[in-house]
C-alpha cells in the first residue's frame, strides 16, 4: 500500500486529470477478474459471504481488507458484489502474472516510496465511480488492523469515498494443508462486509493533522468490525 504524499510534496499534489483514461485500470478487466476469482475461490474453498448487501451498488467506494494470507485479495475480488481494483505490491507484477494482474484491472504499487503513478491510478478508479481495494496494514501480518498506514486515510479524505470494512477469517488455517502456504482445500473461509462509513471530517482538507485524525477514526471502525465479525462467525 502506498504512502500518502509527505508534507512538502503536497504542493505537487497528484492530479487525476493528468492521467489519460487509457492508462487507468480497466473496469472491464476487473469484472473479468471477479468472474475468474469467484469460480476459483468456490472451486478450491468454501467461502461464506456475510453482509454483502451492505456494499453500495454504485458510486466510488473503498474496501478496507484485513490481510493475513495470500488468498485474501483473490477471495474478496471473487465474492465482492462489484468489480474491485486492488493496490498490489509491484513485486507481484513479474512475467505472465504481472500481465495478468494488469489485464484484470489491478494497480501496481511500489511500497518503498510515494508511488505517484499508483496514487493517480487509484484516485482515477474512485473518480470514475469504481471500487478500490486496499490492505490498510500495507502487508501481510496478523490481519487485526493493528498497524494501519496513512494511505487509506489519504485516499478516503481526498476522494470523499466511503469505506466498507472487510474481514477475511479462516484464510490462514495452519492444520491439514495440502499445499504449503494455503488454507486446507475445501475449508471454509468467511468474508464479512461491514457498514460503510466516512473517514473525513467533511471539510476535504488533507493536512497531516486531518489525515492522522482520519486514520484514528478508520482504525476504530475497522477494529470494531473485526471484533463483530469474529463474534458472528465464531472465528
Amino acid at each position: 500500500m502506498c504512502r500518502h504524499p509527505r508534507r512538502g510534496e503536497a504542493g505537487r499534489e497528484v492530479s487525476v486529470g493528468s492521467e489519460r483514461a487509457a492508462d487507468l485500470p480497466s473496469e472491464r478487466g476487473a469484472d473479468v477478474g471477479r468472474r475468474i476469482g469467484v469460480g476459483l475461490m468456490y472451486g478450491l474453498w468454501r467461502p461464506r459471504v456475510l453482509g454483502a448487501w451492505r456494499v453500495p451498488v454504485n458510486g466510488p467506494l473503498i474496501l478496507a481488507v484485513n490481510h493475513s494470507h495470500n488468498i485474501d485479495g483473490p477471495m474478496v475480488m471473487g465474492v465482492a458484489p462489484r468489480p474491485v481494483h486492488f493496490l498490489i505490491k509491484k513485486e507481484a507484477f513479474v512475467g505472465p502474472l504481472g500481465s495478468f494482474l494488469t489485464g484484470i484491472g489491478q494497480v501496481e504499487v511500489d511500497r518503498r516510496t510515494t508511488d505517484r503513478t499508483a496514487i493517480t491510478r487509484a484516485l482515477g478508479v474512485l473518480d470514475g465511480g469504481g471500487v478500490l481495494g486496499i490492505f490498510p496494514e500495507g502487508t501481510r501480518g496478523e490481519g487485526d488492523f493493528a498497524a494501519l498506514r496513512a494511505g487509506l486515510a489519504y485516499f478516503a479524505v481526498r476522494s470523499g469515498a466511503p469505506i466498507v470494512p472487510v474481514a477475511v477469517l479462516g484464510s490462514s488455517g495452519r492444520s491439514g494443508r495440502l499445499i504449503k502456504g494455503l488454507p486446507p482445500l475445501r475449508s471454509r473461509v468467511d468474508v464479512v462486509f461491514g457498514d460503510p462509513f466516512e473517514a473525513g471530517d467533511g471539510g476535504g482538507r488533507r493536512t497531516r493533522k486531518v489525515l492522522d485524525e482520519a486514520t484514528g477514526r478508520i482504525r476504530e471502525h475497522l477494529t470494531d468490525h473485526l471484533e463483530n465479525a469474529r463474534r458472528l462467525t465464531g472465528r
